[in-house]
């Protein structure tokens, strides 16, 4: 079994924003790509039952070789549970030759309502061994980040 990381992070909006800025394909393409990478969909289906397939590509690939080719990382994504406003539970498969980034890991944004806005969760559990902690701790925070910068400009 590989390690869970998570991450949470206040916005200052309500809850419906968040999730539809994790569930429309337009805004995810601008925020959840961490710094120093731009993403794409090759294919859509923000549904129960349904999946995405994306292309994250490295700015600059010379000091971080990506997990599918020098300079990408692609990744299936299937949508094990969606609750409207509440959660998305997403089966991820990293397109690897490496078996460091083999196996599937489950990837869970929660949201829950606050005085303030809106507390987003992420939980990832079995993350490949590939997948340094430390880097995975600065993308999901750059892509937190990102999110906010998307919400509350």
């Amino acid at each position: 079994m590989g390690r869970t990381d998570r991450a949470s992070l206040l916005l200052h909006v309500d809850r419906g924003r968040v999730f539809a800025a994790l569930t429309d394909p337009v805004a995810l393409a601008e925020w959840l790509p961490p710094s120093g990478m731009h993403g794409r969909f090759e294919r859509f289906d923000m549904r129960e039952g349904g999946s995405y397939r994306l292309v994250l590509t490295y700015d600059d690939a010379s000091g971080a070789p990506g997990k599918t080719s020098a300079d990408s990382d692609v990744s299936e994504v299937r949508i094990a549970r969606i609750v409207p406003d509440e959660s998305i539970l997403q089966e991820v498969d990293f397109e690897s030759s490496d078996e460091a980034f083999q196996g599937t890991m489950s990837m869970e944004w929660s949201l829950s309502s606050v005085a303030e806005g809106t507390v987003v969760e992420f939980e990832a559990r079995d993350v490949p061994d590939g997948i340094r902690a430390r880097d995975h701790a600065e993308g999901v925070l750059s892509s937190l980040s990102n999110l906010a910068a998307y919400l509350e400009p």
